[in-house]
């Protein structure tokens, strides 16, 4: 009887992720990714040889690298691009899938589903019993081939070899790393012969022990199942392309309002716009913010066509995308009412006057006692307390004092007090 083919975990890499998008949009070509300010982020090897390094103008990078092709890709647009390739990582190799950092992907595979993962991206793959073992294989693998870390004696022996500039995936920081490269250490081993103590003295307690329970072997095994992006889409068709921005208003104006109707109150993180032309698809991609209401959303839909600089080239097909969905939360107040959280109810059995709530009589006037006042939480008669505004002003004893005087000689002298 033939056994189920079992499972591990696989890790593929991307990383830098907004660069290796740009790298596999433009193949052969040297590249690199700008920040709004056009100055260089990441660049590739090949634009690295060239004497692009990173912090570089993009005039003075073109200037080393004539070919270099640079790009802004703002992390919007690099967010949604990573959830497209997860649903297609879904799709095509395994519902078991997490990517909740840009450029490094766990699935749930097999040792050929692995193989098939590894050509169809070009890209390393980690194949082990855990999320940290296949993450650490997955960095001394080469593009387009699996590195498997297999358990036993074999697995000690692989992390014996892991080089120290590999611990970042396990959390070390980058500066822990450069005092042990100053020590003479080279590769995990030499940090496994130290004890658990030395560890977390020289890392940290944090950065120690998390190390501590990996060596150990405590390791995630599990991946979760992954869940689809729900995203809500609208387009319209135009029998003449757009080539006016007063077309462009008119066509969103009609688009959004059906977006927001199917929200049902819920949230969206960002809206994409696609624009088919001439030229092929351009598309924008910008984050929202709460609350949406049509004009918000129509200036923001502007915007991503702005950036994506569809509309000279006309726009035969508008699309509009609203992803990241998710249920707000809202909270009114610590105590939202007497009948609404079981705490108030004993709060209130145990000390009836604990609770009192503030009234508002006049949130502009000069004088506390016409500002608010103190109410009892259950009757809302109102409470002196120690914060209570006084109603009247009373005088000081020297003052009481002095006008006393006063009146006893008004009434010698035979004059009104």
């Amino acid at each position: 009887m033939t056994g189920r083919t079992p499972s591990l975990t696989a890790c593929v890499l991307l990383t830098p992720w907004p660069l290796e998008h740009v790298r596999r949009q433009h193949p052969g070509v040297p590249v690199a990714v700008l920040n709004e300010a056009r100055r260089v982020l990441q660049a590739c090897p090949q634009a690295a040889q060239s004497g692009v390094v990173a912090g570089m103008r993009e005039t003075a990078a073109l200037s080393r690298c004539p070919d270099l092709h640079a790009e802004v890709v703002p992390a919007p647009e690099a967010q949604t691009i990573w959830a497209d390739l997860l649903e297609q990582l879904y799709a095509r190799f395994s519902d078991r899938v997490e990517g909740r950092t840009g450029g490094v992907a766990f699935l749930a595979l097999s040792a050929s589903g692995a193989r098939d993962l590894a050509t169809a991206l070009h890209a390393p793959v980690g194949l082990a019993s855990s999320r940290e073992l296949a993450h650490l294989a997955a960095l001394r693998a080469a593009p387009g081939e699996v590195k498997e870390a297999s358990p036993g004696a074999a697995e000690q022996a692989f992390l014996r070899l892991t080089p120290l500039t590999h611990l970042i995936a396990l959390g070390v920081p980058l500066s822990a790393l450069e005092k042990l490269h100053f020590l003479g250490l080279r590769d995990l081993g030499g940090l496994m012969a130290w004890s658990a103590a030395q560890r977390e003295a020289f890392l940290g307690v944090d950065v120690g022990k998390r190390l501590n329970r990996f060596l150990k072997g405590e390791c995630t095994t599990a991946v979760e199942k992954h869940r689809p992006g729900q995203v809500l889409e609208a387009s319209l068709a135009f029998d003449l392309p757009l080539t006016e921005p007063a077309q462009l208003d008119a066509a969103l104006r009609d688009l959004l309002p059906g977006l927001i109707a199917e929200l049902r109150g819920r949230l969206a993180a960002t809206l994409t716009v696609h624009a088919d032309t001439i030229g092929g698809r351009l598309s924008g991609t910008r984050q929202l913010k709460w609350p949406l209401d049509d004009l918000a959303l129509t200036r923001v839909a502007g915007l991503a066509l702005q950036d994506a600089a569809a509309l000279p080239l006309g726009i035969d097909r508008l699309t509009v995308q609203l992803g990241g969905l998710a249920q707000p939360g809202r909270m009114v107040g610590l105590w939202a009412g007497l009948a609404d959280l079981e705490v108030t109810k004993t709060v209130l059995s145990r000390f009836p006057d604990a609770l009192v709530r503030v009234e508002w009589l006049d949130p502009w006037a000069y004088a506390t006692d016409a500002h608010y006042a103190w109410v009892d939480w259950v009757t809302g008669q109102v409470r002196a307390r120690e914060m209570t505004p006084r109603r009247s002003w009373a005088p000081k004893p020297a003052v009481r004092r002095e006008q006393a005087v006063q009146r006893v000689l008004a009434f010698f002298e035979g004059r009104d007090p």
